[in-house]
């Protein structure tokens, strides 16, 4: 994926890494980034208020934090992330986070919400959306 990533972005002040989210950010530099972006990996994660925390600390006054997640709706229906392998298909451990906890984990690490918004398969609007997006800032 980051190898993905780093093909379609080559500006210069765009910076890639892999690391373990759920443990210290070395990469990161207080206070100085413009965006964190987060996506796809916080229901790998009992607990979001260490990741909220983090990047709060790694934002600069006015930066945003992107979350882009599975949808609880789709959880609560029994969906989970899941890929194929050479050994069939795998499908990984999942902790549930409703839309309150991303909210308060947010309020928590001093963050505003801005936007929140939800995907749907094809825009099929009258089943249950796949991807939960919330944009918040740092004051």
């Amino acid at each position: 994926m980051l190898q993905k990533a780093k093909e379609k972005i080559s500006a210069p002040n765009v910076h890639f890494f892999q690391a373990d989210i759920s443990e210290e950010w070395g990469f990161a530099r207080q206070g100085g980034y413009d965006l964190v972006s987060v996506s796809l990996v916080l229901e790998h994660l009992p607990a979001l208020e260490p990741v909220f925390q983090k990047a709060a600390a790694a934002l600069q006054p006015g930066g945003r934090l992107y979350v882009g997640e599975l949808h609880p709706f789709k959880q609560y229906s029994g969906s989970k992330a899941r890929f194929d392998a050479a050994e069939g298909t795998q499908v990984l451990s999942c902790f549930t986070h409703h839309v309150s906890d991303f909210t308060e984990a947010a309020r928590q690490a001093g963050l505003e919400l801005l936007v929140l918004r939800e995907y749907f398969d094809q825009e099929d609007r009258a089943g249950l959306p796949r991807i939960l997006a919330l944009l918040f800032r740092k004051p």
